[in-house]
């Protein structure tokens, strides 16, 4: 001690004695940091964590010293506050030091770590609530193999953002299980009650459900979900959009009474929503509805999942990995060894081949049924068009202004008409027959009504003829929509005119009479149902360049039409697109099982998806071809392209993905057959992670199963 510091007869001051009491205590400098000098626990003293740094080559657990203070609260699964990034020679008293702090999650707690150097200690616990179980984390880990990605990407779309304040607040005390349903509406499927029966008695049934037309849905699904809770499990629901978790919502209150479930959406604020889903983490909720990120969600004794509308792109998620919901609950009902159920009233190419393939059962109405439960359909095709005058004068055919006007006497008339932007891929003038590559089988484009050229493998098609009826006339047309609902307000001048689209969706509408004019998936739901509905501009739809186009089609109008009161309540609906097609057939007879059955068969004969698997590889051309030169890609593994991607105008606005705007980009498609889709997202996924720990240029962007190809 110095001698500047003692008073006259060596007493030392007061100031001096704590100076030299902090240089003697056995607690660590910089504490909040560090922790160096600090004891560990005495008893699984290392913490593995998973960092929240989503890039691939860091897609890996890191281990951290646990101090003795932080020895309580540092339970698997909680969230922490770590140092990242510090260097290896950083090291103060056996402690690794620096680094920027970052969130993760503790995993799991160890005696010892596999890294023989020493560790950072954790810097602090953010809050002692365990967010992320074990299943949880096995479930993250399978999604992130499957689409190529890391797994704190797909952390960050299963655990949403802490709310301290909801997390202060006591969840309520868990329900007890409400009573067995009766049967209700599933009488009308051949298996319906024995489906609910099983869930009951505690069953794991696998299901694809084309539902009947009509409001009833959710309610079914509202059965399906009580009777799940009556057997001691819990349940969980995916709907595309706000307004039908709306609808479920309203449905489950009725079957299970007020605050029985928690309603997961966008639209209930960060606390809310996050105080109902640490309800539900907590077991105190066993009922879950919600859009797509709910398909994450923490329900306890998971005994059933339910994806409504899989077909709705809402389904997938446009952050990075991109999961689909209907994949994700197939990977959670063979995780958690719970019941599956998929339904919509029209039925996709993927739902088909879960039943083809006896992954799931179908769960069907009797054709009788569904026939008398559906409306009238009427098609009006090109040369009924051009021998209609009416059609020429006003671009709407004489019997779609009937319908129209015998509808308007009974009830509200539906009128879709696509919305604008859809660019229709090419096809035969004659016959209608899509213009395929004769390499590839991709669709075939004239980008700026140059020489023909394939959208996926982008081989030039000089002499292209069509292979049905060899005609080598083509159309891309679109039938004028703009002012439709113009056209129909001057010739219904005593109707009120109402629209529901981007801009304004409605959520529903009287039952009087009015026009209704709707874009595709904004169609509200009319007390009562619509009398009659027009289905307009067909091609409009029909012809997008995607190989989903008619699937899509299909799913819009039954979708629409299933709002129109059935044949026997004097229903019709009036499609304009030529009879002929497959889709517009299927309408007819309402037999969407029957269509997707045939694309599949169609597609497995192509090579396209779901039967193969289909990889994305989206950057500037240099940056495609290194990746792809650098890939381990399995040897059965196809690469169609690279093709270049249109332009980017400035005046429109940017997708998430999109290319910069005026630079030239480049996309590939790598194609496998069916059992090598693990293989080939393994490959992407080391590529990307030695790219990017080279510091590898140009960014380059990877996409499992892309849901628009072409």
């Amino acid at each position: 001690m110095s001698s500047e510091n003692e008073r006259p007869g060596g007493v030392p001051e007061q100031l001096a004695l704590i100076r030299e009491s902090v240089r003697k205590a056995k607690v660590p400098k910089a504490k909040p940091r560090t922790w160096r000098g600090a004891a560990l626990a005495k008893e699984l003293p290392v913490a593995r964590v998973v960092v929240n740094k989503g890039v691939l080559h860091l897609d890996q657990y890191f281990d951290y010293a646990v101090p003795e203070e932080l020895d309580a609260d540092a339970q698997p699964g909680v969230r922490v506050r770590v140092r990242f990034g510090a260097g290896a020679r950083n090291v103060r008293e056996g402690r690794r030091e620096g680094g920027g702090l970052i969130d993760g999650f503790v995993v799991e707690r160890r005696a010892d770590s596999d890294y023989s150097g020493p560790l950072a200690a954790l810097a602090g616990v953010v809050s002692p609530e365990r967010v992320l179980s074990a299943q949880m984390l096995s479930l993250a880990r399978a999604v992130a193999d499957r689409y190529a990605g890391s797994l704190a990407d797909v952390l960050q779309l299963a655990v949403p953002p802490r709310n301290a304040r909801a997390e202060a607040k006591p969840s309520p005390e868990p329900s007890a299980p409400p009573a067995e349903p009766d049967a209700g509406t599933w009488e009308r499927y051949q298996q319906g009650p024995a489906f609910l029966r099983t869930l009951g008695s505690g069953g794991v049934p696998r299901a694809v459900w084309t539902a009947l037309p009509g409001p009833h849905w959710a309610e079914e699904i509202a059965r399906a979900v009580r009777a799940t809770l009556a057997s001691g499990r819990g349940a969980l629901v995916v709907v595309p959009d706000g307004r039908s978790a709306g609808r479920l919502d309203a449905a489950l209150t009725a079957q299970l009474g007020e605050g029985r479930h928690a309603l997961l959406t966008a639209d209930s604020g960060p606390e809310r929503r996050y105080r109902q889903w640490l309800a539900v983490r907590r077991g105190a909720v066993r009922a879950v509805v919600g859009t797509r990120a709910a398909m994450f969600a923490p329900v306890k004794d998971l005994g059933l999942v339910v994806v409504w509308e899989d077909g709705d792109s809402s389904h997938s998620d446009d952050n990075a990995p991109f999961p689909h919901v209907r994949e994700v609950l197939e990977l959670r009902a063979a995780h958690d060894k719970c019941a599956f159920l998929l339904g919509s009233t029209s039925c996709t190419v993927e739902a088909a081949q879960l039943v083809q393939s006896g992954w799931a059962a179908p769960l069907v109405a009797d054709r009788t049924v569904a026939r008398a439960a559906a409306p009238l359909v009427r098609t009006v095709g090109d040369g009924e068009l051009a021998r209609d005058e009416a059609a020429r004068a006003a671009r709407l055919p004489s019997l779609a202004w009937q319908a129209v006007r015998e509808g308007l006497k009974s009830g509200p008339v539906l009128v879709q008409v696509p919305r604008r932007g859809y660019a229709p891929r090419l096809a035969c003038a004659r016959c209608r027959t899509p213009a395929r590559c004769r390499q590839c089988a991709g669709p075939l484009e004239a980008p700026a009504e140059r020489e023909l050229r394939c959208a996926w493998c982008g081989t030039a098609e000089g002499d292209w003829h069509c292979v049905e009826c060899g005609s080598t006339r083509l159309r891309a047309q679109v039938v004028g929509a703009r002012r439709t609902a113009e056209e129909l307000g001057r010739a219904f001048p005593a109707v009120p005119v109402r629209t529901s689209g981007r801009d304004h969706v409605l959520d529903s509408v009287p039952g009087q009479p009015a026009l209704v004019v709707s874009t595709p998936g904004a169609e509200p739901v009319a007390d009562g149902g619509y009398a009659a509905a027009l289905l307009l501009d067909g091609w409009a739809m029909l012809n997008r360049p995607d190989l989903r186009a008619g699937e899509e089609a299909l799913r819009r109008w039954i979708n629409a039409a299933s709002l129109v009161r059935g044949q026997d309540e004097g229903g019709t609906v009036v499609v304009v697109a030529e009879p002929t097609l497959r889709p517009v057939q299927a309408l007819v007879r309402w037999d969407p099982v029957g269509h997707a059955l045939r694309e599949l068969a169609e597609r497995a004969e192509l090579g396209f998806p779901p039967v193969s698997r289909m990889a994305e590889v989206i950057g500037r051309p240099e940056a495609v071809e290194s990746f792809l030169r650098a890939a381990q890609l399995p040897p059965d593994a196809q690469v169609l392209g690279p093709v270049p991607l249109p332009v980017a105008d400035p005046g429109r606005a940017r997708r998430p993905g999109d290319p910069p705007v005026g630079e030239q980009w480049e996309r590939a498609l790598v194609r496998v057959p069916p059992g090598s889709g693990a293989p080939l997202a393994a490959a992407l996924k080391a590529a990307q992670a030695g790219r990017l720990a080279r510091g590898g240029g140009d960014p380059v962007r990877l996409r499992i199963d892309p849901p628009d190809i072409g």
